[in-house]
């Protein structure tokens, strides 16, 4: 049997989705349960969900005692079920909270399938979702406990159930049906109560894109625009007026304010980049299937009348386009808008690639393979040992390696062999990179290191050896906070000191030891080092080095002497 016979069995009816979902769960499976709490976004998101759950508080999104109006709340009510479900809040283990964002994932493939299927065919269908499921990007997102793995799965599927309503209504046949229609509402409503206007953003700037190409709207009116509306109000307006009650409106006025605008007006947070920015990234963000964006965009020029493929590019331009005017920059903003470039990218396969199509494709994936390859041994180098040469040595070369096989077989005029083989590899060097060497850098996961040295020197309060909470001083990432506890104290040297003095755990970077000592003498304590752990604080770049410090021994009350009164004397 032919590798197109196997694709046409395999993408047949609902086995087309549910394949590229399980491709997605295989290539972001390996990070969920390897890569320790990462800094900053993700730690931020499941302790507010950590929080949700210690104080039974499901409308406000707090983080320690600070309220975080960022996003809203959808992301954090998935991970509180999933954590309520098959884990505990006390555990602090990070995989339950990152199952959202797999699941989410999934959905992403599944969803770009079945939108695939009915625009160009069901093998198409197959190859899309299986291209977006095995992408480093989405792979990689899949095991971050925050929100962009989920706003792609149900961004995605509104898309895909706009694209069937679409070609429904372009080509005068039978309508869509309410499932469709309800999937498309869902969708958007999901990805609002998840991230916001963004979702929405995309489908509003799909149809207006489609109009203007077009020049005709009347298959809009086929949405479900009676009872759309109302359902999307009803899954989003309940949080949003409750959140708008608890917080008398500052939730808001600092999302709006102090979030979304800053975005607009600059690079927020020094996060900017040039205008083509994410396009000079896409070989890397869409690999292993690199090799087939010359391809796509051929297509996307060359068969614009087709109806798939025009709602394709009126997802992809405007989108894209609209991330990269946006003056802050992250290499996940154009997740949304990938279903589409995937679309493209399935759909030149139908016909032999030309031979200009066929050396870029390989020139991008060969680029993205070898920045990868030297990412693992720079990483190596850096962060690594002698034990890691070998998790660097086959991730490095498993890069390499897709790159080759794509690149012979592609030249062999082989592109669906090519697409398949390469993805499998491309896969498995991601597993690889997350999966084994990047746990094994030890001097980047400086939180973990921290928590576990206070488990084996019995300074961690959680273990009911010591009081708590532990106090830091110079250190104040969220993964530590995570880690210890919603309680840990992120203060100064005094506030160092007074733990010390309470007989707590206090853990002191570098930078302060001086001021930590100097207060300590004065305030006539000893200091009682345990151990020192060494790393860097990757989201700043600097060196750390943090000591561990017992608390002052607290003495037992001595009970005051017992006195008896002697007894009345008789006669």
């Amino acid at each position: 049997m032919t590798l197109e016979s196997r694709l046409d069995a395999w993408s047949r009816g609902w086995r087309g989705p549910l394949l590229a979902a399980l491709i997605a769960l295989v290539a972001g499976l390996p990070g969920v349960f390897a890569v320790p709490p990462l800094d900053r976004d993700e730690s931020r998101f499941a302790q507010a969900t950590a929080q949700m759950l210690e104080t039974g508080d499901y409308v406000s999104i707090n983080y320690q005692d600070q309220p975080r109006a960022k996003k809203p709340v959808g992301i954090h009510w998935l991970q509180a079920a999933v954590v309520s479900t098959v884990s505990d809040v006390a555990d602090r283990d990070i995989w339950p909270y990152r199952i959202p964002s797999l699941l989410g994932a999934m959905l992403a493939a599944a969803a770009c399938a079945w939108g695939a299927a009915a625009l160009f065919g069901p093998r198409v269908g197959l190859l899309a979702g299986g291209m977006m499921g095995a992408s480093f990007l989405l792979s990689t997102e899949a095991f971050i406990a925050k929100t962009d793995a989920v706003l792609a799965g149900t961004t995605t599927l509104a898309l895909a159930a706009l694209a069937r309503i679409y070609l429904a209504g372009r080509d005068g046949g039978a309508p869509a049906t309410w499932r469709t229609k309800l999937l498309f509402w869902l969708g958007v409503a999901v990805a609002a109560l998840v991230k916001g206007p963004i979702g929405p953003l995309v489908a509003v700037l799909t149809i207006l894109a489609l109009w203007a190409w077009d020049r005709r709207i009347g298959w809009v009116k086929s949405l479900g625009w009676s009872w759309g509306p109302l359902l999307v109000l009803a899954i989003v307006g309940p949080w949003a007026w409750a959140i708008t009650v608890a917080s008398d409106g500052a939730f808001w006025g600092a999302a709006i304010g102090g979030d979304l605008t800053p975005k607009l007006a600059g690079g927020h947070e020094r996060h900017g980049g040039v205008f083509g920015y994410h396009l000079l990234l896409a070989p890397m963000l869409t690999f292993p299937s690199s090799l087939l964006i010359p391809a796509g965009l051929v297509l996307a020029w060359k068969n614009r009348a087709e109806a798939g493929v025009r709602f394709a590019v009126c997802w992809l331009v405007p989108t894209w386009l609209m991330f990269e005017l946006l003056p802050t920059k992250l290499v996940h903003y154009t997740l949304p808008a990938h279903g589409a470039l995937f679309w493209l990218m399935a759909a030149s396969l139908r016909e032999p690639l030309g031979r200009i199509s066929r050396i870029v494709g390989v020139i991008l994936l060969a680029f993205a393979s070898l920045v990868f390859a030297a990412i693992s041994i720079a990483a190596l180098a850096q962060y690594g040992d002698g034990a890691d040469v070998i998790w660097a040595t086959i991730s490095a070369g498993l890069f390499i390696i897709t790159a080759i096989v794509g690149g012979v077989l592609i030249f062999r005029k082989a592109a669906g062999t090519a697409l398949v083989v390469a993805g499998a590899v491309g896969v498995l060097a991601h597993a690889v990179f997350f999966g084994q060497l990047a746990p094994r850098l030890e001097p980047l996961w400086l939180s973990e290191r921290v928590s576990l040295a206070l488990v084996s020197s019995n300074l961690a309060p959680r273990e009911g050896v010591v009081p708590g909470p532990v106090e830091i001083a110079g250190y104040a990432e969220p993964s530590l906070v995570f880690a210890l506890g919603t309680k840990t104290g992120l203060g100064g040297p005094a506030e160092a000191v007074t733990a010390i003095a309470e007989g707590r755990p206090a853990v002191v970077e570098a930078r302060e030891a001086a001021a930590f000592l100097t207060a300590m003498k004065a305030a006539g304590l000893t200091p009682r080092p345990v151990k020192t752990v060494k790393g860097i604080d990757y989201s700043n770049g600097d060196d750390m080095a943090l000591t561990l410090y017992r608390g002052e021994p607290q003495r037992p009350v001595q009970p005051a002497p017992l006195v008896v009164a002697p007894a009345p004397e008789t006669e």
